[in-house]
């Protein structure tokens, strides 16, 4: 049996496949070597999915941010051979994991517009040039996190229209205290902060949403897609909420950019069943 995974900043989407080709879906929380202790993602593998494969796992293929190096991916991998001490393991990123969901075996330019954002261009089976996040603060362009970040900030300084700083502030009570405890002093602010993000969708026909989700797209694209070598002469494709949501303002900024097609896809755990499929 085979166990492929996508694992993002709050959930793991599991697809376990037997030897008949009969597919399961499974959630479990998120798994990042990068936040959580290696003890802690065993408890959740033992806890929760575990119980919903039992044992006779051959192959486990697991994508996950936080995976940024071999010693994040051994981390995962250590913790997976615990659970299932006969299977074979690979560990990559979020990103390839993107790559290969969107282009399968072809070239392409692959992007993450969900909690965090990325963007790479990959050559067909690995990752040929990236350019570097840098997580929230100093980067993550077009990401959840940062629209998130930056909606809040525009709701506290009196940026955001009247209208819609009012309905602001009646979906979501939080006070400018709250705000700098669980942004400055809590773990995990980037989720905190995405949260937001749903409010521009809700109220899609203000011009200040639409302007907003255009600018930060731009900065997107600017800081990341056009940073990449001869970024014009690649498909390019989007996985994650944020590109999913917001697909008629991404197309339009893609076609900015030279690009006349983009592929957008919510999650990408069905295109890496596709691609282990045919393995």
């Amino acid at each position: 049996m085979k166990l492929i995974a996508d694992s993002g900043s709050t959930k793991t989407s599991w697809k376990l496949i037997d030897g008949s080709g009969h597919i399961k879906n499974i959630k479990t929380s998120g798994l990042n070597p990068y936040s959580q202790p290696e003890e802690s993602i065993i408890q959740e593998v033992e806890k929760v999915l575990f119980p919903e494969t039992g044992t006779g796992i051959q192959e486990i293929y697991f994508y996950g941010a936080g995976i940024v190096n071999a010693e994040k991916g051994d981390i995962i991998r250590r913790a997976l051979n615990r659970i299932y001490p006969e299977a074979i393991v690979e560990t990559h990123s979020d990103v390839l994991g993107a790559a290969r969901a969107l282009f399968g075996d072809q070239a392409g330019i692959a992007c993450i517009l969900g909690t965090g954002s990325n963007a790479c261009l990959y050559d067909g089976k690995q990752i040929a040039h990236g350019i570097s996040p840098l997580g929230f603060i100093l980067g993550d362009e077009g990401s959840g996190s940062v629209m998130g970040r930056k909606l809040l900030g525009d709701y506290f300084k009196d940026v955001m229209p009247s209208r819609l700083r009012d309905e602001f502030g009646k979906q979501f009570g939080i006070t400018r205290e709250e705000a700098l405890n669980r942004v400055y002093r809590t773990e995990k602010p980037n989720q905190f902060l995405a949260q937001f993000v749903p409010f521009l969708s809700e109220n899609s026909n203000s011009a200040y949403c639409q302007e907003f989700v255009q600018h930060n797209f731009m900065e997107f694209f600017e800081r990341n897609v056009s940073k990449l070598p001869d970024y014009t002469q690649y498909p390019i494709g989007f996985i994650g909420s944020v590109a999913f949501y917001f697909s008629q303002i991404l197309n339009n900024t893609a076609s900015y950019f030279g690009f006349e097609e983009t592929t957008i896809i919510k999650e990408p755990i069905d295109g890496l069943e596709k691609y282990y499929s045919i393995k």
